[in-house]
This record gives C-alpha cells, structure tokens and sequence, in this order.
C-alpha cells in the first residue's frame, strides 16, 4: 500500500489533469500569452509528472526487492560466524589465533543488521515483505543510513575473519561449507546483496529528486503552474465568475520532505 505522500503525489497530478480539462472547455477564450499556461505545455507537463512517479513506483518496486534479498542473504548470518569460529577451535591453532577469532566474532555477534521500515496501512512494522509483491514505500534517509552501517559492518568483520583462517595452515575443515573457498563465495555473495541495496537506494532516491523538481518546483513544477493558471483565468472570467469558482478550489498541495 502506498504511504500517504505517495497517495498526496498522485492526487495533485489528477487534480492538475482537472484543471487541464476546464481550461479545455473554456474554448478559445483561455488564450494565456505565457508559454507554460497553454493547453500543449500543460498537458506536457502532466505527462511528465505521471511518467516521473510511476518512475518512483517502479524504483521503490526494485529496492524493496533488493532489500528483501538482501535480508535473506544475511539470514543465518550470525549463528554461521560462530559455526566457523567453533570450527577453528577445533583445529591445533594457537590460543593467539583463536583469541582473535573470538574478538572477531564477537563484533559480529553485535552487530545487528537492522531490518528497513516499511509501512503496512499506515503502520510501520519491521518485517521482510513478499519480493514479488512489496509495498511501495521508501524508508527514512536516517533509517537507510544506520542499516547501511551494519550491514557494512558484518561484511567487514566477516572479511577479517576469512583473512584471518587463510593464514592458519590448521583449519581444513572437512565440511564444505566452512572450507575458504565456501567462505570467499559466500563473503562474494554478501558483498553483492549489499551493493545491489545500495544501488537501488540511488536509483530511487534520484528518481524522487525528479519528481519533486517536476511536481514542486517554485517556478516551473506543477503547484506553481496550478496557480498561474488559477491566476489567468481568475483574470479572464473574473474573481466571481462561475469558471473562476470551478478551478479555484482543485487542490495542489506542496508535500515537504
């Protein structure tokens, strides 16, 4: 479901293909010298502004995925470390080494990544939604940032611990998923779901930029083309006429981030 500015997004381009429709039927008589106020350059512009936001949708769409994935990837993450870190106990490795891999571990343990808010009706709720069938909804730059930390954080840690095992000629476990070769594909698998988030998050937030500049511009977004073209027909037709009366009060409302 989409969050209530997305809702206040997609209202102020219908209420702007409204105002289009009375200007339409006004004839010839709506005749504004102001390039930006003809029937063609609104129309334009209302064009613009739908392909600007199905833009987001379709962003917002890919990053909750690559979230979501991201999710899986890392899901087990924390009980695997230990695994590892048993495994190298188990080996003749000095106590040098094994203190280190504790060290190691021990930051992974706490870090935790933090699951992105999405909002569900209104209510945020930490959760992983269905890939294929995610909300379009963009958590807090905040929030972004913090999560952004930790999943660096684990990759990083993880890093270190792989670096750390190739150095100990001991630890040739006969499990294949704790072998080094398993650990640097897996090590390869975490780099690339952190990096696809962090590329969605990009794309979207550009594609957000978009909108806002085409929507909210003070001189050329769609708000300030809705009021021009109230102030030429208020002009026209006359602060009381009744095609002053049935624009005057189609919304277009500024949503602030």
């Amino acid at each position: 479901m989409a969050s209530t500015s997305e809702t206040g997004h997609n209202k102020n381009v219908a209420n702007f293909e409204d105002l289009i429709s009375f200007c339409v039927g006004y004839g010839v008589t709506y005749n504004p010298s102001k390039n930006s106020l003809k029937i063609p350059q609104l129309q334009t512009l209302h064009t613009n502004a739908k392909n600007v936001i199905a833009s987001v949708d379709t962003t917002s769409i890919a990053f909750n995925n690559a979230s979501n994935a991201r999710i899986i990837t890392f899901d087990g993450f924390h009980k695997f470390s230990t695994r590892v870190l048993n495994a190298l106990e188990a080996t003749s490795a000095t106590k040098e080494t094994i203190k280190d891999a504790v060290t190691i571990n021990r930051k992974i343990q706490g870090t935790r990544a933090e699951k992105l808010k999405v909002v569900f009706g209104g209510k945020e709720a930490n959760k992983v939604v269905d890939p294929n069938n995610p909300p379009v909804v963009i958590p807090e730059s905040k929030q972004i940032s913090v999560s952004q930390l930790s999943y660096d954080s684990l990759i990083e840690h993880f890093s270190k611990m792989i670096t750390l095992l190739t150095t100990e000629p001991s630890y040739t476990p006969n499990e294949n998923d704790l072998k080094i070769a398993a650990l640097n594909t897996k090590l390869t698998g975490f780099k690339t779901a952190n990096t696809n988030v962090i590329n969605a998050y990009t794309t979207v937030s550009n594609s957000r930029i978009s909108r806002d500049k085409t929507l909210y511009d003070e001189l050329n977004g769609l708000c300030a083309v809705s009021k021009d073209v109230k102030a030429y027909v208020k002009s026209v037709f006359g602060a009381t006429s009744p095609e002053y009366k049935e624009i005057s009060g189609i919304p277009c409302k500024v949503i602030k981030k």
